[in-house]
């Protein structure tokens, strides 16, 4: 994995240095686009900026050598964008104000507010600010059943992009997710900042898709939803020194919901620090429904304060029981590991590892867990089911060593 991500990572550095040397070429067109002094955009919150955005980016994607998008400081009005390749050459959107969605969710006929789209060689950078202002949807009757919050708008789409850095940008506020990832390769995120309020319905901070080589480094996360959720189809993830909370923690899965899902394979959760979450490092499944798989998943060097259920591996996820609750999930979890996971859990439940029946969780390793809990219902507990694992080093709570209850605690 380390090799796989050093590979990667060197990459990307030649891909940017080829970005970040725009300034001063020559023919061919390319250099540093500044929407406002080329294109007349506002920065007075109330004039669209589509058209000026959409103007500049089809100017750098015509371009036969690398070109830098500015938006500078001050705060924009963006109804929509979605910026299309693919292009000629390198591209770099900096954004160094802020960009503000409208506030109306009916303002929005696609579940997008801005989009990337098959683009190579890309990077969002410049410490800007997207807003999405979803206050008024997370008030949205129906939305947190979430039967209205599928249709809302996701902040930051990233639709099949090869070699992309998106670095030192906040996006916050969304209507649904924050960001999207899917069908990408190769793509990083670093000093990526996500800010929601805890009770903002669906909108996990980054959720990955059918994505290969995707890096998630040095972030900070404060959602409402998972911090980092990972659907099939990801393949060779690292996810390293990211901070979550409030949120759901970071979450494998929903898996086994859908027909035709794709396997998760190699993802790496490592330096991560969960405060006031849900929920720690978890995999969850659907009873019944379709098959899949699931293996190489290792979660190491994790730091809980407070967290509901900091490990957790859950085969009968049924949120608002809809779901076959009495029968066996057809995913196959193999190849597990949490290692050196410590801290502290707001219920006696810190582990709980829940399989399925009919295919039981193959090598899965605890090695090193220290979590402790206070309260009147008792010391912190260890559950599991139709599974068994190997252990190593310090066991607190000791591993398997409580009973399953017959209605296990649901999670978020």
């Amino acid at each position: 994995m380390a090799i796989q991500f050093n590979f990667v990572s060197s990459m990307l550095i030649l891909v940017l240095l080829s970005i970040s040397s725009v300034e001063g070429q020559g023919g061919g067109g390319g250099g540093v686009i500044d929407v406002v002094a080329k294109f007349g955009a506002k920065a007075d919150e109330k004039t669209d900026l589509s058209k000026p955005l959409l103007d500049a980016w089809k100017e750098a994607c015509a371009s036969t050598s690398p070109s830098k998008i500015v938006i500078p400081k001050g705060i924009y009005f963006l109804s929509t964008a979605t910026l299309d390749g693919p292009c000629k050459a390198p591209i770099e959107l900096q954004v160094q104000g802020t960009v503000k969605a409208p506030a109306d969710p009916g303002a929005f006929k696609e579940p997008k507010w801005i989009a990337f789209n098959r683009i190579e060689n890309f990077k969002l950078s410049g410490g800007g600010v997207f807003d999405g202002q979803g206050t008024t949807a997370y008030k949205r009757e129906g939305c947190k059943g979430h039967d209205y919050c599928g249709s809302l708008p996701i902040n930051l789409r990233f639709d099949f992009l090869t070699n992309a850095m998106i670095q030192d940008i906040t996006t916050k506020d969304s209507k649904q997710f924050q960001a999207n990832v899917l069908g990408c390769k190769n793509i990083t995120f670093e000093h990526f900042t996500v800010s929601a309020p805890d009770e903002s319905p669906n909108t996990d901070g980054i959720h990955i898709g059918r994505s290969d080589g995707v890096n998630v480094l040095n972030s900070e996360i404060k959602t409402g939803d998972d911090c980092v959720s990972i659907g099939d189809g990801s393949k060779k993830l690292v996810i390293n020194g990211v901070t979550c909370g409030p949120g759901h923690g970071i979450s494998i899965g929903s898996l086994g919901l859908f027909k035709n899902e794709e396997p998760v394979d190699g993802v790496t959760v490592k330096n991560c620090t969960m405060t006031n979450t849900s929920n720690g490092v978890r995999i969850k499944t659907w009873p019944g429904a379709e098959p899949g798989t699931c293996s190489n998943i290792h979660f190491e060097d994790i730091t809980v304060t407070n967290v509901s259920s900091p490990i957790i591996i859950d085969q009968k996820y049924c949120p608002w029981n809809k779901c076959k609750i009495n029968e066996e999930s057809k995913v196959k979890l193999s190849n597990i590991s949490f290692k050196n996971i410590h801290g502290t859990s707001a219920r006696p439940e810190a582990v709980k590892i829940i399989c399925s029946a009919t295919l039981p969780c193959e090598n899965v390793e605890l090695a090193d867990i220290e979590i402790t809990h206070s309260g009147p219902t008792g010391p912190a507990v260890s559950q599991c089911s139709n599974v068994k694992p190997k252990v190593s080093g310090k066991q607190n709570p000791a591993a398997c060593s409580a009973p399953i209850p017959a209605k296990p605690t649901p999670t978020a």
